[in-house]
């Protein structure tokens, strides 16, 4: 691992934290920051850790009630009068029934909002089917002028709301619900559009996003007891996605393997895809929620259920490495 990730990857103890309180986290500190800062939730502000904000910021912060697509509308008329509205709430909400607003009075319009959907992935857990959106990247990143984010833990949730509150333009990141291991530092590079390496391999390269990344880090460590030197790159700009860095693990590693809490298709894993195509083309497994909706349950057990956990991934790492090699 590089200097710049938690050393205790790997370890039973390793700090964990919903991504969910990076988010509110860099709401306060943008509110700090800037006045123009508001905060709008569809009663769901305490799910989606902006109760604080509402707290401190009475003023700034708007309750639309369970009116999703009212709240998007008023978010765009905000941004386009200088506001710079954070619209908070689960992502099978928004974007999924607000997808009409946000792609004409907010994409269309460029407005400057920025939208969290919150309660993603598989590893919501109890809440069942109707409430793990697995499908936000796919119907958010077809739309034109809005920038995609899936951070990978809490302390990289925190930078993305802070990087985007500096940007003008449309903006969607997902967060999670359960808290999941910290992998990165405060001293861990991160910018928008940039994906990181965050271990250096040089026979498959597992390019993913968001928490279940971990995963991905947990099998390279595995794999290399057996000889297999695994690439890992944290690809959290679905959009703009950083097409020279895949190029490049691709040209190394010759095969991919890719990584994601979200169905298969139209996600993290087409996006790459989508490049390598294009520019490098090599075998490619993914890895991610197989064409399914998912069910109550712990996390964990979910997570392995729908096969996204550690052994998973170094199947699929096995796998692409036969067809590298036919």
């Amino acid at each position: 691992m590089t200097i710049n990730l938690n050393p205790k990857i790997g370890q039973k103890d390793i700090e964990q934290e919903a991504t969910r309180k990076g988010y509110g986290q860099g709401v306060l500190d943008l509110g700090a920051a800037n006045e123009n800062v508001v905060v709008l939730t569809a009663d769901l502000a305490e799910s989606t850790m902006v109760l604080d904000f509402g707290k401190k910021y009475p003023e700034r912060f708007v309750e639309c009630g369970v009116a999703e697509q009212n709240m998007m509308g008023i978010a765009a008329g905000m941004a386009l009068k200088g506001k710079v509205p954070f619209v908070s709430s689960y992502a099978t909400f928004s974007p999924g029934r607000s997808w009409d607003q946000l792609r004409v009075s907010v994409c269309y319009s460029q407005a400057n909002v920025k939208v969290a959907g919150a309660h993603t992935g598989i590893s919501v857990g109890p809440d069942g089917a109707t409430h793990q959106a697995l499908e936000d990247v796919a119907i958010t990143r077809v739309l034109p002028n809005l920038i995609v984010e899936v951070p990978c833990d809490a302390i990289e949730a925190r930078k993305t709301v802070v990087a985007l509150g500096k940007m003008h333009g449309p903006a969607y990141f997902r967060i999670g619900r359960s808290k999941t291991p910290v992998i990165t530092t405060e001293q861990t590079p991160f910018a928008v559009g940039k994906a990181e390496i965050f271990k250096e391999g040089k026979d498959v390269a597992i390019i993913g996003s968001g928490p279940v990344l971990y995963n991905g880090l947990l099998a390279a460590q595995e794999l290399e007891k057996e000889g297999i030197s695994v690439m890992v790159i944290n690809n959290h700009t679905i959009k703009p996605i950083d097409a020279e860095t895949i190029i490049s693990a691709a040209k190394i590693c010759g095969a991919v393997v890719t990584l994601e809490e979200h169905q298969t298709m139209a996600g993290c894993g087409s996006a790459v895809c989508e490049v390598l195509a294009q520019n490098c083309p090599v075998p490619v497994e993914m890895v991610g929620m197989p064409n399914s909706f998912g069910e109550s349950g712990q996390p964990e057990e979910l997570v392995e259920k729908f096969g996204m956990g550690k052994s998973a991934v170094a199947l699929a790492v096995k796998k692409v490495l036969k067809r590298k090699n036919h």
